[in-house]
């Protein structure tokens, strides 16, 4: 089994837990979607589909966890956006880094940064950390044109 296909979920609250495998990435995005979906907050979900790829991703890949850890996402509704955080069980904190031009990889946070209205690492109840990022529904600015916010 590739991660938990029965969320926990409130009204406003997704959680779910995931192995390292990568085929859990497109899990956590369908998982995601049908949440933005049922949300009313479809319009995020380019964005919102890439930064938890990437942090997903990054959290296989390099948190060094045990076979027996998890990984957990939760997607958050919330006034105005969506906050989506991964846990892991490493205390090792991810650094954006400079891509080297020629390399395939290396790129996540820097997508995480752009895509995202703000975002950080944080610790958690227990081992390890917890990396969010916020997405705000876009707004009409003052001149009637779009704009974030």
């Amino acid at each position: 089994m590739y991660g938990n296909r029965r969320p926990e979920s409130t009204s406003s609250t997704v959680v779910l837990r995931w192995s390292r495998d990568p085929r859990c990435v497109a899990l956590a995005r369908l998982e995601l979607r049908k949440a933005l979906a049922g949300w009313g907050l479809s319009e995020l979900e380019d964005s919102a589909v890439l930064i938890v790829s990437e942090l997903l991703s990054n959290a296989g890949l390099h948190a060094r966890v045990t076979p027996e850890q998890i990984i957990e996402t939760r997607y958050f509704r919330s006034t105005g956006g969506l906050r989506i955080e991964v846990h892991d069980g490493s205390p090792v904190r991810p650094q954006p880094r400079t891509p080297d031009p020629e390399a395939t990889d290396g790129r996540g946070l820097l997508l995480v940064d752009a895509l995202a209205d703000e975002w950080g690492v944080a610790d958690r109840a227990g081992p390890g950390k917890m990396i969010w990022a916020a997405l705000s529904v876009p707004r009409a600015s003052a001149d009637g044109g779009p704009g974030r916010g």
